[in-house]
């Protein structure tokens, strides 16, 4: 029974299912099914948007953004396959959940759907129980990853506002995050790290936060004391983020971009191999950025100087050769990070704070 005020569900099960006010976009070809699907829909007290065919399904899904989509397979101009595969292609809305509504029932049909990336599937005859209870069920889904997305955002847009209160690091975060996404790839890191890199780079040093300005800004020099302040944003960084599950592979980024490969680094003194990979990453790109930028106590270096600077950083035992060498070919051969020509008197390198 539907309750319009509450906007509660009961399922066939007896538990309620609290829904949101969602949308859903059935596209079919087909006037009868699609009428049919929409009655049901609309019944249960969800807004209902129909398409008559597959171009027609995907511009309104384009413009209009639906919670969740139910696609008839065999469609004009474009198959329900076809219109899943670009829906889940783009990261924007790659999950939207999407149900496949079908009359096809061989093993190779479901195999297709699968490859494009749908979340479900309904084979005709539609069983109305089974089709409230699986959009219900996904729509449930959709909303924790809905949630999830948004602690993401607030903890990037803090990320980025730490970032602000210094004009010499503008965009620096955004840099990193493709930096060290490009690098991961080259070095055929495994997808999930690649995107742990993505994420890290921009909320590697969300942990600054806790750092005053009077230390964070700070021209000169940096005194025992405020050294030990700065050095303690790994660990903040890492406690901030630690409740989301999906940064599990994002904290050991957060917490070790600061060691070296000697031991000497910053907050647990690992040494070699005992860095994760993701953080030795995320480490030369960093350093490379930090080098190529003008900040208050230093100039900006050419590739030629930066690049012999980390060198001799290497010689010292700071930073992975084999990872270097990676970042140097993807400099070298497809010019992927364009240096920013700007000048700056030449001081003591502080970069790794």
């Amino acid at each position: 029974m539907y309750d319009q005020d509450q906007k509660v569900h009961s399922a066939s099960d007896g538990f309620p299912i609290l829904e949101t006010n969602a949308t859903i976009l059935v596209a079919d070809d087909h006037a009868p099914n699609r009428e049919l699907l929409q009655e049901v829909l609309a019944s249960a007290g969800f807004t209902v948007l129909v398409a008559e065919d597959g171009a027609a399904a995907l511009q309104k899904f384009k413009r209009l953004r639906p919670d969740l989509v139910l696609l008839d397979v065999m469609m004009p101009h474009l198959n329900g396959f076809e219109v899943c595969a670009r829906i889940k292609a783009d990261s924007e809305t790659c999950l939207t959940p999407v149900i496949l509504v079908t009359a096809l029932s061989a093993k190779e049909d479901r195999v297709v759907g699968i490859t494009a990336g749908a979340d479900d599937f309904l084979t005709r005859p539609v069983d109305t129980s089974e089709l409230l209870a699986r959009v219900r069920s996904l729509l449930r889904l959709k909303r924790h990853t809905d949630e999830l997305e948004k602690a993401e955002t607030v903890l990037f847009a803090l990320a980025r506002s730490i970032e602000s209160k210094d004009p010499y690091t503008q965009h620096h975060c955004d840099r990193l995050s493709t930096y060290a996404a490009t690098l991961g790839e080259a070095l055929e890191l495994p997808g999930q790290e690649i995107t742990a890199l993505r994420r890290a780079g921009i909320v590697h040093d969300i942990g600054k936060v806790a750092v005053p300005d009077a230390i964070l800004l700070k021209p000169g020099k940096l005194s025992d004391e405020e050294w030990t302040i700065m050095r303690q944003h790994p660990i903040v960084g890492e406690r901030i983020c630690a409740p989301l599950k999906s940064f599990r592979l994002v904290l050991p980024i957060i917490r070790h971009h600061h060691e070296k490969l000697d031991g000497s680094g910053y907050p647990d003194g690992l040494r070699g191999e005992q860095i994760p990979i993701t953080a030795r990453v995320l480490q030369i790109v960093d350093v490379y950025d930090a080098l190529t930028t003008v900040r208050p106590y230093k100039r900006a270096l050419s590739l030629d100087e930066a690049l012999e600077t980390m060198t001799e950083e290497i010689a010292r035992g700071w930073w992975d050769l084999k990872i270097f060498e990676a970042f140097k070919n993807i400099l070298a051969e497809h010019h992927r990070f364009p240096l920013r020509k700007q000048n700056g008197r030449i001081a003591p390198n502080r970069y790794q704070a």
